[in-house]
Formats: structure tokens, sequence, C-alpha cells
């Protein structure tokens, strides 16, 4: 709780920077302010409080997952600080990013449908602007259009669940839902096409196939700090509020909903690695590639059992630490606005470091051992294994080998021999080497010792 009220705090500190002029002052201020959040939220480990008459639930599931997120922004802060800077408008970016933030910690927190729902109106709502930051860039004029039409019409499905949730239990209270579920509702019909309503909202937010069709395009358009935020804090809340919210919620109606988890869950896998080995944008191929991504994570869902937990906060963190890294280097070396995998080509003969890094970071999102991604898929083909879901595993090795191919398209560019290698790369800054060097030994760490991150929360 003390993190969200930190983090809130800062997003208004941030929208009176203008007025009062400490401009040259606020991105220190929100670094140190994201700190002591993080500081708390290590304080409040094992306390399990609940506030607001039970609407929020703070215990180890969502702390986890709040220090993941807290963790992630502040080292997207590193590249940030210019989006800010090059901003005319910098104190109003940096109040959308905090409150999106806000908005992502009671997503995860949430124990109250009311209150999941404000969390990701207040998420949501910033990031339709942030991806339309980009004034002068038609791209980004689209993208936020797009995602706010499809964000809107998704969120009416989503409510409309909700409501039929009330209807037939008379309560909001995830624990109160799951106690009137488990003794039979008066509607089962009613409570079956709600589940599915909010299934459909929620498979939109995380990009699961076939809700996919916004984010190839939203992506590219929004800037490109902008495109790493939503690939990662973004994606990390949106699963932690869907586990926590079918698992507490939903868990006995796991026939209605669980073969139909199962089943996008190979279909979201399958079709964000085949359409991503066809981009030849290095953006537009991290877009899919996250799609992918969110297929495997709907498997810990589908599964259902003690590892699950652990499981889908293991791969989120590896996945966010590697698509940060993926992201940095794009954002280090396009400064001349290309962003075709080609621009790779002699990296490592120009730039050695910076492909060592890059190198480590595509073999963690291609889930190559030793490093996190490997691991992490791991746990959750373990645990769909254990539910039963041999078939499931099957396809996600499948298209485990397809996105083998497209992630490797990348390293083999990076050291591929070109006679346009000679071309001189833009100048990488401090910030762009600490980056690239803390998400790529993160990424090792982590696949080192796997058990320990996803124990956190076993």
């Amino acid at each position: 709780m003390k993190a969200l009220i930190l983090i809130s705090v800062l997003g208004v500190i941030a929208m009176m920077a203008d007025v009062f002029r400490y401009k040259k002052y606020l991105v220190p201020i929100i670094v140190a302010g994201l700190g002591a959040a993080l500081i708390s939220v290590i304080m409040d480990w094992d306390t399990g409080i609940r506030y607001f008459n039970d609407t929020a639930y703070f215990d180890n599931y969502a702390l986890a997952f709040i220090g993941a997120i807290l963790s992630i922004t502040l080292l997207w802060m590193f590249l940030g600080q210019e989006y800010f800077k090059n901003s005319n408008s910098n104190g109003e970016h940096a109040a959308l990013i905090l409150f999106a933030l806000a908005g992502a910690v009671v997503m995860i927190s949430f124990s109250d449908l009311t209150l999941f729902f404000i969390g990701l109106e207040i998420l949501s709502i910033s990031l339709y602007v942030l991806a339309a930051s980009d004034k002068l860039n038609l791209k980004s004029n689209e993208a936020g259009l797009k995602y706010f039409l499809m964000g809107a019409f998704a969120t009416g499905f989503l409510l409309f669940g909700i409501a039929l949730i009330y209807g037939a239990t008379g309560t909001f209270n995830l624990n109160g839902i799951h106690d009137a579920l488990a003794k039979g509702a008066n509607s089962p019909m009613i409570v079956k096409a709600g589940v599915l309503f909010i299934l459909v909202g929620l498979l939109f937010k995380v990009s699961a196939a076939p809700f996919h069709f916004w984010a190839p395009d939203v992506y590219e358009g929004s800037p490109t700090l902008i495109t790493m935020f939503m690939a990662t804090v973004v994606k990390i809340a949106a699963f932690a509020a869907f586990y926590r919210l079918f698992s507490t919620c939903f868990i006995s109606l796991a026939d209605t909903w669980i073969p139909v988890v199962a089943g996008l869950s190979a279909i979201t896998m399958l079709v964000g690695n085949i359409m991503a080995v066809f981009q030849s944008s290095f953006k537009r191929m991290l877009a899919y590639s996250s799609i992918a991504h969110a297929g495997y994570m709907m498997m810990a869902i589908a599964a259902m059992n003690e590892i699950s937990a652990g499981s889908i906060f293991l791969y989120a963190l590896a996945y966010s630490v590697g698509s940060l890294g993926a992201f940095a280097c794009l954002h280090a070396l396009s400064k001349n606005g290309d962003e075709s995998i080609s621009s790779f080509n002699g990296l490592w003969k120009r730039q050695p470091i910076v492909a060592i890094f890059l190198t480590l970071i595509m073999f963690s999102l291609a889930g190559i051992p030793p490093v996190a991604g490997f691991f992490a898929k791991y746990y959750l083909f373990y645990g769909a294994l254990s539910s039963g879901l041999t078939w499931l595993v099957l396809i996600a090795i499948l298209s485990s080998l397809i996105g083998v191919y497209y992630y490797f398209r990348v390293i083999f560019a990076t050291f591929r021999e070109d006679s346009s290698s000679e071309a001189e790369l833009p100048v990488l800054l401090p910030r762009h080497y600490i980056l690239l060097a803390i998400t790529a030994l993160v990424s090792l760490g982590m696949g080192l010792f796997p058990a320990w991150f996803q124990s956190l929360i076993s």
C-alpha cells in the first residue's frame, strides 16, 4: 500500500513540474521515489494486509509482482529520461507513466472487481495517450487511436462480464464470488457467460490471439520507449491480474474456461511465432514475439496447479528483462529511423560488447540454456504436464522451435560480415551500455538461480 501511495504522489509531483519549474530535477525525484517504493515493498513482505474493506490485498503474490514492475520501471528510467527531456510536455508524460504504474499496482493487488476495473482503466487511459504522444508522427497518432478504439471495445466486454457475475452472486469481492460459486449460483448460464465475457476482455489486454490484431500496429507506431514500457510493465500487470482473478474466483468453474484458455494458448503461440518469422522490422518482430510469449504464459493459467503462480512470475520477469534489453538495443541503434533486422549487420565488428549482450538477450527470449528464458519455459512446461496438458506442451515446443529461427536471425545478422557494416553506428550513450549489461547479466543470473525466483510466490 505504501508503494501505491508513493507512486500516486510522484504522479502529482510530475504534474506540477511545469507549474513550479523544477523539471530538471524531475527524473532524480522519480527515481528516488520509485526506489523508496521498492524498499517499502520489501519491508511489507510476509505481512499480507487487506485495505479498503477488503478490496485490496497486498499478499506476497502481489508484493512480488509489484516489486517486479518497480524494478523494471527503474531500469526503464535509464532511457526514459531521454523521452521526458525531448518532449515538449515532459511533466505530463512523466505523470502519465507514473499513473499507468499506479494502475498496474492496483490491478495486481485487487481483491474486488470494482478496484480491478479502476486499476485497469487508470493503466489503459494513460497508455492510450502515451501511444499517441509523438504528435508529429502519423504512425503514433494511428497507434493511439487504434489502441483507444479497440481498448474501449474490449472494456465493454469486460464490464458486461463483471455485471453478469455481480448479478448472479450479489458481490464484487473475489472471496465472496468464490464462496457463492462454490455453493452453486442461482443462474449458472449467466455465470458462465460472465466468465467468458471477462475472459475476452483480459485476452485483449494481454494481446492473445484472436484478439491480438491491435498489438503489432500499436507497438510499431508508438515511441520505442513507450513500446518498451507496454511490453514489460503492462504485460506483467495484466498476467498477474489474469491469474489472480481466475485462480481465486472461478476455480470451481475450471471445466468451463480451462479448455478455452488452453486452446487459445496454443493458437496464440503458433500465430505469434509464425507471423514473427515473416517480419523484417525488428520492432514488429518483437511485437509478434510478445504475442507468442503471452501464449506461453497462458499455459500456467490453463494448468492452474500449485506451481502456476511461481511459473508465471518467473516467466513474466524473464521475458520482461529480455524485452528491456532488446528494445534498449533497438533504441540505441535506430537513431536514423532504420528499425530493420538488417540494421544489426556487422554489429560484432563495430560494437562487440553490445553484440555479446544482445546475443545473451536473444538466447533468453528464445529459451536457450543457460539463461532465464530456458528455465522459465521449463517450469511452464512442467506445470502443464503435471496437469495433463501434454498436447499443449508439444505445441509449445514446436512453436518454440519456430521462435528460435527468428531470434537467431538477429544473432546471425549481428555476426554477419556485410558491406554496409562499414557504415558508422550511432554513438551509444553510457546508459545504453549500462542497461544492456544489466539486462543481459540479470537474464544469466536468473538462469543460474531460477528456483529462487520461482519459489517467491509458490
